[in-house]
This record gives structure tokens, C-alpha cells and sequence, in this order.
């Protein structure tokens, strides 16, 4: 027999309510995706399940906030409300076929020729279907994107970018709220609702989603610095140099328990949830707070991780490790797809007790 491979884990509030009644669908008012990049991958079965079946019985608002790869799938979840499941097969295998030229002597593939690609990938799948993205009956998009302030950030270049990251890097070791002299959260929202947050936690400005930004909000919430360009000036937001949303929101460890209503779902690739992705070695940023009362966590279990190839996770760094290889890559990534179509299993076994137990978070 096989070992689990689902962890649930929840704050104080949500295990009271599935303690009493389980989860229902019309319990969640919100789903969080994190920044990741290929670890994003592990989650698309269930991704599959939540938004095909399961939610899918419910009528109510429901409002999906995501940066990075994050950001995509929630929108495809949002674009996918006539076939959930061939849309995320779609994004599962353009993600996972992606591959960019190295010249010689490098080991990484170019920025530019990154997001050229990248972008060429989000127009085939979104350009022309931006407004099914913003007219979907229930669900309500929210992207997150990192903004650089006034100073070395405002705009991208060769020297100002890494002494404009190291300044960051710096103040954040100091203090999270310092982090923003530097960057700014700036998240695009679909128009009919905000979200329903308060997000006075960090420096933030809230824009409009639009047709005209949808596609360009997505590149720019995926473009991780020095792998990716910045995208700049972006239509109906603030002039300047937009990068990756996980650079300050790494997990979203957001205040979901100031949240008039609902609990918040979120499946995600670990158990913790990292603030922001200069965090990641700041290992005291990483404990549960009371802003994650009211939130459920799905995420795979440290010991099933082990029996994916490599005994992790896909993650960004296979790009350079298989970069005379690439079929092996993805092999890799494949197997590692086709073996997280438990967690959707697990998933929906739970989701149909009518009472749960889940871990403290």
C-alpha cells in the first residue's frame, strides 16, 4: 500500500468548523496560490479536482489570489469554467514542455529570450479569452506583482537591478516593512470586487484587471528577477518596473483572518507559508500566525515527496541540471504529474467525510 501522500493542516478557527460540520464548498470565500515556479506543478491534480468538481457544486463568490505560477493557475481556473480539467492539462504541459536555448559557454538560458517565450506560451493560451477571464460567473482573479519604487528599482538595468536587489535583500534581513523603500505589492483585481483583505501589512497599491492588462500582469507576476526581464509600464497601473509577485508575497501569508466571511482554501506545495521569497533562509518568518486562523492547507507530505524522482519536487534548477538533457527533464516532471493525481485522491476522500480532522498549522 502506498503512503499518503496528502498533509492537511489548518489554523484554530477552520479545524472548529471542520471538526463540527467538515468542508463544504460554500464555506471557502478564498483560495491563495503561491510563487514557486515548478513546484506549482504538484498541485495541478488537484487543482483539476477542486475547481472541476468539487467547487464547482457551489454559486457563491469565490476570489483567487495568486503570484508567479501561482497567478496562472488561478487563472486558468478562471478561464476554465466550460472545461476545468482540459484547461489545467493545457497549462500542466505548456509549463512542463517550456525549454530555452543556452548559448555556448553559458549555463542558463538569456532573460530576454525567457520572456519572449514565456510570453509567446500566455498568449496561446489567453490572448483573445482575457474577457472570459474577467466575466466568469463566480470566480474573481486577484495578481499579484512586485512594482519597483522610485530609485535604483524604478527601472530595470544592467548595474541598477542587483545593487537595487542587494539594497532590498539588506533591508529585509532587517525588517519585512522596510523591504518596502524598495518594492511595492501591486495587485491587479478583477473590477466587479476587490479582494477582501486588508492589506495594510505592506506597502500596496491595488489596480484594475483589464483586458488590456490580463496578459501582461501574468508575464510580469512570473518574471523572476535575473531569469526573466522586468515588464514595465504596464496599461492602467503605475509607471514602472514590475517583476515576479512572489519577490513580496513569496507564499501570501496574508491577513486571511481579517476576512469578513469564509474560510480560505489553499492547496499548496509545503506545509509552511513563507512571507516573501527573500525570506526563504529567514527561517523565524516561517511559523504560523494568527492572520492564518481561518485557513485550511493542503500540501503533500514531507515523506511522499521523497518517492518523486529525485526525491523532491520539480523545481527551477532542473532547468540547469538537465540542460544536455532535456527529455529527462521531462520524464521527471511527468512522473512527478502522474504520481499527484494522489493527492486529488486523497483529497476528495476527505472532502466527502462529514466531519474532518486536520494538524495544527
Amino acid at each position: 500500500m502506498s503512503s499518503p501522500a496528502l498533509h492537511i493542516l489548518a489554523g484554530p478557527a477552520a479545524r472548529a468548523r471542520l471538526a463540527e460540520r467538515g468542508l463544504r464548498a460554500e464555506d471557502i470565500g478564498l483560495i491563495p496560490a503561491a510563487a514557486g515556479g515548478p513546484k506549482g506543478l504538484i498541485l495541478n491534480g488537484l487543482d483539476r479536482h477542486i475547481f472541476g468538481d468539487w467547487l464547482a457544486r457551489s454559486r457563491h463568490t469565490v476570489h483567487l489570489v495568486g503570484a508567479s505560477i501561482g497567478a496562472w493557475r488561478m487563472a486558468t481556473a478562471a478561464l476554465a469554467h466550460r472545461g476545468v480539467a482540459h484547461a489545467f492539462e493545457v497549462m500542466a504541459e505548456a509549463y512542463v514542455t517550456q525549454e530555452y536555448d543556452v548559448l555556448p559557454g553559458e549555463k542558463r538560458p538569456r532573460p530576454e529570450g525567457v520572456s519572449r517565450r514565456f510570453g509567446e506560451i500566455l498568449a496561446e493560451i489567453f490572448q483573445g479569452r482575457e474577457a472570459e477571464v474577467l466575466a466568469h460567473p463566480r470566480l474573481r482573479l486577484h495578481i499579484v506583482t512586485s512594482r519597483g519604487r522610485a530609485g535604483l528599482l524604478a527601472r530595470e538595468g544592467r548595474l541598477r537591478t542587483p545593487l537595487g536587489y542587494l539594497g532590498a535583500f539588506a533591508a529585509n534581513a532587517v525588517s519585512r516593512p522596510l523591504l518596502g523603500r524598495f518594492l511595492e505589492r501591486v495587485v491587479f483585481s478583477d473590477p466587479r470586487d476587490r479582494l477582501p483583505l486588508a492589506l495594510g501589512d505592506f506597502s500596496t497599491r491595488e489596480v484594475h484587471l483589464s483586458r488590456a492588462n490580463l496578459r501582461g500582469a501574468l508575464l510580469a507576476s512570473c518574471s523572476i528577477p535575473f531569469w526573466l526581464q522586468a515588464q514595465h509600464d504596464l496599461p492602467g497601473a503605475p509607471r514602472g518596473a514590475y517583476w515576479d509577485g512572489g519577490i513580496t508575497d513569496y507564499h501570501l501569508h496574508l491577513d486571511y483572518a481579517a476576512m469578513a466571511d469564509g474560510l480560505v482554501l489553499y492547496p499548496h506545495f509545503q506545509r509552511t507559508l513563507v512571507p516573501g521569497w527573500l525570506d526563504k533562509g529567514l527561517k523565524r518568518r516561517h511559523a504560523a500566525t494568527a492572520r492564518l486562523d481561518n485557513v485550511v492547507v493542503m500540501a503533500p507530505h514531507p515523506d511522499w515527496v521523497r518517492t518523486l524522482p529525485g526525491a523532491k519536487l520539480p523545481d527551477r534548477q532542473d532547468f540547469a541540471t538537465y540542460r544536455h538533457a532535456n527529455a529527462e527533464r521531462l520524464r521527471a516532471w511527468q512522473a512527478a504529474l502522474d504520481a499527484a493525481q494522489q493527492l486529488a485522491d486523497e483529497a476528495a476522500a476527505w472532502l466527502a467525510q462529514p466531519a474532518q480532522d486536520a494538524l495544527p498549522l
